[in-house]
């Protein structure tokens, strides 16, 4: 299943070693390839981008050997490309298609740059009308102003002064810049306007000076490369770790950490190079407890609580994502300004975080270059949500900070692999979820029962998922919709109103505790249940329900599918003769049955049939899972078998009472 569904988190605390900077590596690796010289480099993120960048050198025919653990030695090519005619596919990567369509077109070579649909709609018109004033000769494939891009060998008339405009993406002056050198003349680049996420400049400039070439600049305006210059490997080089992404991980102890147990990062410090790192300022101004040291930073949350800010996002474009998250924590609205560089970006940031955050039922306020994000209070609380992450990876990462509010479902999780791989792994490290027990077991084995009074003693949250099964069958049946009509009931499925309290069930707002429990409704239960599409519509709305302080969940597969990472799993069973029994008894005090074998026959038969359905069923069939604690209750009342219950929530917690 293309998605993860993360439960309330509680708390936040631990460490965590930040993979290597994609900026910085990217850049890197770049630059040493067109040095003179091996250069090997360190700590070098592994990611779909760095995967990009390495492809196309290696096409290109620089020589490149890795050695596991982000270590890889580079062969520079003295400012030669080595193959002349080639196409290269550079998928989403920003860094690796505008770096490497200004080395290229002042090369000489033949080349096509091509990317996925959505590199396909990011300009690049600025950064080619630059190289065409050098003498570059590149022609649009497709849509004028963007990619993808033909480069054809070209007379380069360097020198002088070349234009460029800040204000559309930074990339733009870095890819200029880092290959200007390759002309061997002094060469001027003027920015038009105001130029944009400066900091990734500083990194290029810095990383040029560590290779060789020293940049002199007047203030952000004009940027001039000497004649002569040449990049000689450094030897070796060590990347430091993604500022960008330490953004999550510092939110997340701004949330839900305490000073004695903090979140902390290690891989950047006071002395990092990328301007990201000053996302750590931005969440001290909003009052949460940060320590700086020289190669880690240490967060965690303010016992008075967050406060909104306003904020010139210029210098953090990236890390400014994860404010937005952060802001529905905060007392006072947040506003995000000149953050105009997310609309170009691996989607319209803006109107994705917009949309994405009014799912979640927040107030967004969305501007031509800024954000303003009202925190929820008691008339406007935030609501469980499916979010999509449009392709982009900073979305997802920034979109799992909101679990400490509500349940979420993010869909393709798998876009950070253009970044960070190992993301989720490491988030839910860190992130303490509110516990759950779930308990499972065939029909009539007192399962409910238990489970509603282990949850009453222990204070959490109840949920029958046998109940929204019934509800399912229940309102398929008001609809007039077949039990079998799968689309048809997942459809129902998916748009139940449900409410759950001590004793009560509300369908859209009635009562319906007596309606869902007539013998008819749960054999139709049983018949929903085995349909793939409604099990899916209701996955989500189950795991809804795991909110602070904690659940119980009851269900016939509440440990093997629902909630498999429940720590205390019980399969809760007894004989089908011991569970006819006890169904026998309830319906004759309920004026249901006769009091006659025939009718003990019949519910036993029908257990019976009930089980063998639910054992043979192609989805999630009922089977004990291989970790949870088997509780035969057929010599057991209800009350001995809660006490056992919490009699293992107690030895497993180390709680003293319940």
């Amino acid at each position: 299943m293309n998605f993860i569904d993360l439960p309330r988190m509680l708390a936040a605390h631990g460490g965590i070693r930040l993979p290597g900077s994609k900026s910085i590596s990217n850049r890197a690796l770049l630059l040493a390839a067109l040095a003179e010289g091996v250069t090997e480099i360190h700590g070098l993120l592994a990611s779909d981008d760095t995967a990009r960048m390495l492809d196309a050198l290696q096409t290109l025919g620089v020589e490149l050997v890795g050695s596991g653990d982000g270590n890889w030695r580079v062969c520079g090519c003295g400012g030669q490309i080595p193959v002349r005619q080639a196409e290269l596919f550079l998928g989403n990567a920003g860094t690796a298609f505008r770096s490497l369509t200004a080395v290229l077109a002042l090369s000489g070579g033949d080349y096509v740059l091509k990317g996925v649909p959505r590199m396909h709609e990011r300009p690049i018109g600025d950064l080619v009308n630059a190289l065409s004033a050098l003498g570059a000769n590149i022609d649009y494939p497709g849509k004028s102003g963007y990619p993808p891009l033909q480069l054809k060998p070209a007379v380069i008339r360097p020198g002088g002064v070349v234009n460029i405009r800040g204000d559309v993406s930074s990339q733009f002056l870095t890819g200029l810049l880092m290959a200007l050198p390759l002309t061997g003349v002094e060469t001027t680049v003027q920015v038009e306007g105001e130029l944009i996420s400066r900091p990734y400049v500083e990194i290029t400039l810095n990383l040029m000076a560590r290779f060789g070439v020293r940049v002199a600049r007047r203030g952000w305006q004009s940027f001039t490369v000497p004649a002569g210059a040449r990049y000689g490997s450094p030897g070796v080089f060590y990347v430091e770790g993604d500022a960008s992404s330490a953004s999550y991980f510092l939110a997340l102890g701004a949330i839900g950490a305490t000073a004695a147990n903090p979140v902390r990062v290690e891989g950047v410090g006071r002395n990092s190079i990328q301007g990201d790192v000053r996302f750590a300022d931005a969440l001290a101004q909003m009052g949460a407890v940060i320590e700086v040291e020289e190669n880690r930073i240490s967060a965690s949350a303010p016992p008075e609580g967050l406060v909104g800010i306003t904020l010139d996002c210029n210098a953090i474009p990236d890390a400014a994502m994860t404010l937005a998250i952060v802001a529905l924590f905060a007392k006072g609205a947040t506003r995000l300004n000149n953050i105009a560089s997310w609309r170009v970006k691996e989607t319209d940031r803006i109107a994705a975080m917009a949309q994405e955050l009014g799912k979640l039922g927040a107030r967004v306020e969305e501007g031509r270059d800024d954000l303003k994000i009202t925190p929820p209070d008691d008339e406007h609380p935030l609501k469980p949500a499916i979010i999509d992450t449009y392709d982009d990876h900073r979305m997802a990462m920034c979109f799992s900070l909101a679990s400490f509010a509500v349940p979420l479902r993010i869909n393709d999780p798998a876009c950070t692999t253009k970044t960070f791989p190992d993301y989720f792994d490491r988030f839910t490290r860190i992130a303490r979820p509110a516990p759950v027990i779930a308990i499972d077991g065939p029909t009539a084995s007192g399962k409910g029962t238990v489970s509603a009074r282990v949850a009453a003693a222990l204070g959490f949250h109840y949920l029958d998922s046998g109940a929204l099964y019934r509800l399912t069958a229940l309102a398929a049946r008001e609809a007039g919709v077949d039990w079998a009509d799968e689309a048809g009931v997942a459809a129902i499925a998916s748009r139940l109103e449900v409410a759950f309290a001590e004793n009560s069930v509300r369908l859209n707002g009635r009562e319906v505790g007596e309606a869902i429990r007539s013998e008819v409704i749960s054999a139709g239960a049983s018949r929903v249940a085995a349909l793939p599409a409604v099990r899916s519509a209701l996955l989500f709305r189950q795991r809804a329900f795991h909110a602070a302080p904690g659940l119980v969940g009851d269900g016939r597969d509440m440990a093997s599918v629902v909630f498999p990472g429940a720590p205390l799993k019980i399969f809760l069973t007894a004989s089908a003769r011991v569970r006819a029994e006890r169904r026998y008894r309830q319906l004759r005090e309920r004026g249901a049955v006769d009091d006659n074998a025939a009718d003990y026959a019949a519910i036993l038969a029908d257990l019976e049939a009930r089980d063998r359905r639910d054992r043979e069923r192609p989805v999630a069939p009922l089977r004990q899972a291989p970790d949870a604690r088997l509780l035969d209750t057929d010599a057991l009342g209800i009350e001995e078998a809660v006490a056992q219950v919490l009699a293992w929530w107690r030895e497993m917690t180390g709680a003293r009472h319940v």
